[in-house]
């Protein structure tokens, strides 16, 4: 299947990786559809919008289908406007370790104190370097998902 998105999170344990980071950008975004099954996403991210849309992950969480489009920032305005309750607000750091990119999320409003790490693969038994900031993995587990965290944000656990 084409558009396969394999991608690994991790909690985030200092905030070491700002001292590396290449990229800052403030995204939001929120969801027209947040069931497991196929999940449909609005991002605005800094001056571009996007429309993602994710299948539901394989056994590991790790794999999935995903489809994204850019969209000017008027209509994912508009979009985000439909949203379901629970717009999420980050800043996201791009940070390269060796041959990779981790995407840092630094979550703020209902979900601020939540820092996660993303990391985009090739395929799933795919060596990375793993910097002292990284903490334990969280891949699968739904609730750190941004569509789950738009509906039960960090600070209700």
């Amino acid at each position: 299947m084409n558009n396969l998105e394999i991608e690994r999170k991790f909690l985030v344990k200092s905030s070491a990786y700002k001292t590396n980071a290449t990229i800052e950008i403030r995204i939001v975004q929120g969801f027209l559809n947040t069931d497991p099954e196929r999940t449909v996403r609005v991002r605005i991210r800094g001056n571009k919008g996007y429309l993602t849309v994710k299948g539901k992950g394989n056994a590991t969480g790790t794999t999935r289908f995903e489809w994204e489009t850019e969209i000017s920032v008027v209509e994912a305005t508009n979009l985000i406007d439909l949203c379901e309750q629970g717009i999420l607000e980050k800043i996201r750091y791009e940070v390269t370790i060796g041959e990779h990119i981790f995407e840092v999320d630094e979550f703020l409003g209902d979900n601020k104190g939540l820092v996660i790490a993303e990391i985009e693969l090739q395929h799933e038994s795919e060596f990375f370097k793993k910097p002292d900031w990284l903490g334990e993995e969280v891949t699968g587990q739904t609730k750190y998902y941004n569509s789950q965290l738009s509906k039960k944000p960090f600070l209700q656990w």
